[in-house]
C-alpha cells in the first residue's frame, strides 16, 4: 500500500488535504480514500471499491467518453465564475448551504455560474442534506431563479421521507445522494417517490458492480459522482458511468480538477466537458512526491487494519 496525501487548490467539504491509500493487485492500483471521520464500517465498501479495481472485475464500457459537470465550492461569486470558465464543462454542480454562508451567498454564486456557461448551460446545485422541508422549499425557488433554472436539487434535506415532500412541492427535480449510499435500505427512494435522478459514487457503495446493481434495481436515471478522488479513484466511477445502459445527465467526476496535484502520469482531466474511458498510469514519481508523512502512513495502517478486523469478526 501507499499513502498520498494531496493538497486541494479551494477548501472542499471543510478539508484542504486529501489523503488517502493506493492498494495494488493484478490489475494495477485501486484507491481507498475514505474520509477520516468515517469509522471502520462506513469504510469497508470503499476498500471493496478499490480491491475490486486492483482485480481488474470492471465490466466492458458501453461508450468511449463520459459528459462530465464542473464542481463549484462554495466560494465567492468571482471565484466561481473563473472555476466554471476554466472547467471547460457546459454542466456545473454548485455546492449551497455551506455553514456560516446566507442564501444571498448562494444566489449570487448561482448568478455568476449562469453568466460563466451562458443561457445554454445547466445547473445543478447540492445542498447536502442542510435544509429542512419548508426552508428547501423555499430556498430552492429562490435559486432555481437566480440561476435561470436549474437541472436538479442535490439531497436538498437529509431524511428522504422530507426529500419526498419536498419533491411533491417544488417543479425543479431532486436528486438523492446520501439518501442512497449512506441508508440501510437505499430502495426507500424509489419506493418512497422521493426522488427524479438517483446519484451513485461507486467508492463508498462498494464498486461498480454493486453499483450497477442498484442501478438496474431503483429504477431512476443515474449521476455518477466522485468522492473526491484521485485520478485512480474517479477511474472506478468513469468504469461505473461507462458501464451504464442509459447516461441522461452529465456525471459528476471531474474532481481532479479541485487538486493541487495527481497521482497519474495523464491525470483523468475533462476535454471539451467529457472524459476518456481509460485507466490511467500511476506515475512513481508522483507517487513519492505525494507521499504521506510518517504519522500519516502510520493513522491509516491502523484504519485499514481496523476495517479488516471489523470484516472478519
Amino acid at each position: 500500500m501507499r499513502v498520498f496525501s494531496i493538497p486541494l487548490r479551494t477548501r472542499f467539504r471543510g478539508i484542504t488535504v486529501r489523503e488517502g491509500v493506493l492498494v495494488e493487485g493484478p490489475a494495477g492500483w485501486g484507491e481507498w480514500s475514505p474520509f477520516l471521520e468515517y469509522p471502520a464500517d462506513v469504510a469497508e465498501p470503499w476498500l471493496r471499491c478499490a480491491e475490486e479495481a486492483a482485480a481488474g472485475a470492471w465490466p466492458a464500457p458501453l461508450r468511449d467518453s463520459i459528459p462530465v459537470n464542473v464542481t463549484v465550492p462554495a466560494v465567492d461569486p468571482a471565484a466561481a465564475y473563473r472555476i466554471v470558465t476554466d472547467g471547460g464543462c457546459r454542466t456545473a454542480k454548485v455546492k449551497v448551504a455551506e455553514p456560516g454562508q446566507t442564501v444571498a451567498d448562494d444566489e449570487a454564486r448561482m448568478e455568476a455560474v449562469r453568466d460563466a456557461l451562458g443561457p445554454d448551460g445547466l445547473v445543478r446545485v447540492d445542498a447536502n442534506g442542510a435544509w429542512d422541508v419548508g426552508t428547501a422549499v423555499t430556498t430552492i425557488a429562490l435559486l432555481d431563479r437566480a440561476a435561470g433554472g436549474l437541472e436538479y436539487v442535490e439531497q436538498p434535506c437529509a431524511a428522504v421521507e422530507d426529500l419526498a415532500a419536498v419533491r411533491r412541492r417544488v417543479d425543479v427535480p431532486i436528486a438523492a445522494d446520501e439518501s442512497i449510499r449512506r441508508a440501510a435500505d437505499p430502495y426507500r427512494v424509489r419506493d418512497l417517490e422521493a426522488a427524479d435522478v438517483a446519484v451513485l459514487k461507486v467508492q463508498p457503495l462498494g464498486g461498480v458492480a454493486a453499483c450497477l446493481r442498484i442501478a438496474e434495481d431503483i429504477g431512476l436515471p443515474v449521476v455518477v459522482s466522485s468522492a473526491l478522488e484521485t485520478s485512480v479513484g474517479i477511474a472506478a466511477g468513469v468504469a461505473l458511468a461507462a458501464a451504464l445502459p442509459e447516461l441522461p445527465h452529465a456525471c459528476g467526476l471531474a474532481t481532479v480538477q479541485l487538486l493541487a496535484d495527481d497521482l497519474a502520469a495523464e491525470p483523468l482531466l475533462p476535454v471539451a466537458g467529457e472524459l476518456p474511458v481509460r485507466r490511467p498510469v500511476v506515475d512513481p514519481v508522483a507517487l513519492d512526491r505525494l507521499a504521506a508523512a510518517p504519522d500519516r502512513v502510520a493513522h491509516w495502517e491502523r484504519r485499514l487494519a481496523d476495517v479488516r478486523q471489523d470484516r472478519g469478526s
